[in-house]
C-alpha cells in the first residue's frame, strides 16, 4: 500500500532556485508576485519526511518512548519514529523505525494522520497506531539515541501529550477534544484499542 504524500498550503514552486544543501535542511528561493504587482523573493526549507509510531500493546497500554539525544538540553517523550530515507514509501520507514527503535513488529498499521507541521518547511509526518506486536529483537539504536520505553494508558497518554516534554505536538489537537468531549474520547479509545 503506497501512502499518498499530502499537499502544502505553500508548495515549492517548480521554478524555485535551491540555493543552499545542507545535511538536513535545503533553502529553495523564488520571486513571488505580490497583490500590488510588484515581486519579493519569496523562501521554503525542504527536509526528508518523518515518521512517528504509536504502538499499542496487547494489554491495551500505549507504548511510548523515554528519549535523550545529543544537544538537547532535556529528555523528550513521544512515540518511536525516523526519517523516511530517499526512496522508502512512509509504510516501509514506520515498520523499519518500530522494529530499530523497539525490537517490536506489527500485523497492523494504521495511518492516523499525515500533516505538514510549518508552512516554510516542505516536511510530512506520517503518524501510525500499530497494533498486533511481536517483540522479535533487541532495540538497534542509532549511536545519537538512548530511548527507553513509557507503557502508559490512554488517560495517560492525554496527560503527557499536554506537557512541554511531548514532542509530537501534530496530535494535540485530537487528544485534547478527546479530552474535553465524550463521544470523541470513545471515538480515540476505539482507535487504540488492542486487536487482542
Amino acid at each position: 500500500m503506497k501512502i499518498k504524500r499530502p499537499e502544502s498550503a505553500q508548495p515549492i514552486p517548480k521554478d524555485a532556485k535551491k540555493v543552499f544543501s545542507g545535511v538536513l535542511f535545503d533553502v529553495y528561493q523564488w520571486e513571488q508576485k505580490q497583490f500590488d504587482g510588484t515581486y519579493k523573493t519569496f523562501e521554503k526549507l525542504s527536509r526528508p519526511d518523518n515518521v512517528t509510531i504509536f504502538p499499542v500493546l496487547d494489554n491495551g497500554k500505549i507504548l511510548l518512548s523515554e528519549q535523550n539525544q545529543p544537544g538537547r538540553t532535556n529528555g523528550f517523550i513521544d512515540g518511536f519514529g525516523g526519517k523516511v530515507e530517499e526512496g522508502e514509501d512512509a509504510l516501509i520507514t514506520a515498520k523499519r523505525e518500530l522494529l530499530e527503535e523497539s525490537g517490536y513488529e506489527a500485523s497492523e498499521y494504521i495511518l492516523w494522520k499525515a500533516i505538514h507541521p510549518a508552512t516554510k518547511i516542505d516536511w510530512v509526518v506520517y503518524i501510525f497506531i500499530v497494533k498486533g506486536l511481536k517483540k522479535v529483537s533487541k532495540k538497534n539504536l542509532d549511536s545519537g539515541e538512548k530511548i527507553k520505553f513509557k507503557p502508559v494508558t490512554l488517560e495517560e497518554f492525554i496527560s503527557i501529550a499536554s506537557t512541554s516534554r511531548f514532542a509530537e505536538k501534530g496530535i494535540l489537537p485530537e487528544l485534547l477534544e478527546a479530552k474535553l468531549d465524550s463521544k470523541k474520547y470513545k471515538e480515540l479509545k476505539k482507535l487504540f484499542k488492542s486487536i487482542k
